[in-house]
């Protein structure tokens, strides 16, 4: 059975996210970031979930041009990482995403690691970054200090309508800025959240929304647990559709997000 709660732009599914996604209509997110519980690295209430129907829902529900960011990683079960991510990320592409990008989130505050593992640390997570079609909307952050900045360079001028758009020997005369654009490797700390195991950075989510979507826009979260991507939506002035089959998570991320529901214990 699924419960829902609709605030401000914003609609909650409290139940399993595959009966609750069929309830959306076709073609109307523009961007979905998530992070399933992915093999045996996350206790999630014991619950499980049908990642290929699921999948397939996702693309029904995503507009062309729209993007889905999956963050998901492997476990390592008698000496052998899963590969888990990997065989995802072929599926979603088998059934019509394009992959448009291989994004690594590096933690930089990790948890103990055992010395005799007999494999280095585990620092990172795989953001595959999936279009419907050629992406619509990418907005790049500029922020990484640039070392040439206020310098005057010369670079050749490249047009396209004269010269079968090779370069035609001229030079413009620019002015370095004080950023370049980041690199697809994010470094962020896993912060803890009371309540979930394994939340988002709020920092992570939010470059990714502001990445890959615009004011406006309808955010979805199929995987909402403790609430970070709804929470960082509203802030950000975007719609918002999250799911959710665990009470006890939902009840956190409500909570979490309290500013933006008048009765955040509406699900019973």
């Amino acid at each position: 059975m699924t419960t829902k709660l609709e605030i401000d732009n914003t609609t909650l599914y409290l139940g399993d996210c595959l009966e609750s996604i069929k309830l959306i209509s076709d073609k109307s997110i523009d961007l979905t970031v998530t992070s399933p519980p992915y093999d045996n690295l996350r206790s999630y209430n014991g619950y499980s979930f049908d990642f290929e129907g699921i999948a397939q829902q996702l693309y029904r529900v995503t507009k062309e041009g729209g993007v889905l960011v999956w963050v998901v990683g492997d476990a390592t079960i008698n000496g052998s990482e899963t590969g888990t991510s990997f065989k995802q990320a072929l599926y979603f592409k088998e059934i019509g995403f394009n992959l448009h990008d291989t994004m690594i989130w590096e933690k930089t505050a990790i948890f103990p690691h055992h010395i005799n593992a007999k494999r280095y640390k585990q620092q990172f997570e795989y953001m595959f970054v999936f279009s419907k079609g050629n992406i619509s909307t990418h907005n790049p952050i500029f922020d990484v200090p640039n070392k040439s900045a206020g310098k005057v360079i010369n670079i050749k001028c490249k047009i396209k309508t004269e010269n079968n758009g090779k370069y035609n020997g001229k030079t413009k005369t620019i002015e370095s800025s004080n950023f370049r654009m980041r690199s697809n490797v994010w470094k962020e700390s896993q912060v803890g959240v009371e309540g979930h195991p394994a939340p988002f950075p709020e920092k992570l989510v939010k470059d990714h929304i502001i990445s890959w979507s615009n004011e406006g826009d309808t955010v979805l979260d199929c995987f909402l647990g403790s609430g970070t991507t709804a929470k960082v939506a509203k802030e950000l002035n975007r719609n918002f559709i999250g799911m959710e089959i665990s009470k006890d998570y939902m009840d956190l991320a409500c909570k979490r997000i309290e500013s933006t529901f008048t009765q955040p214990d509406m699900f019973v």
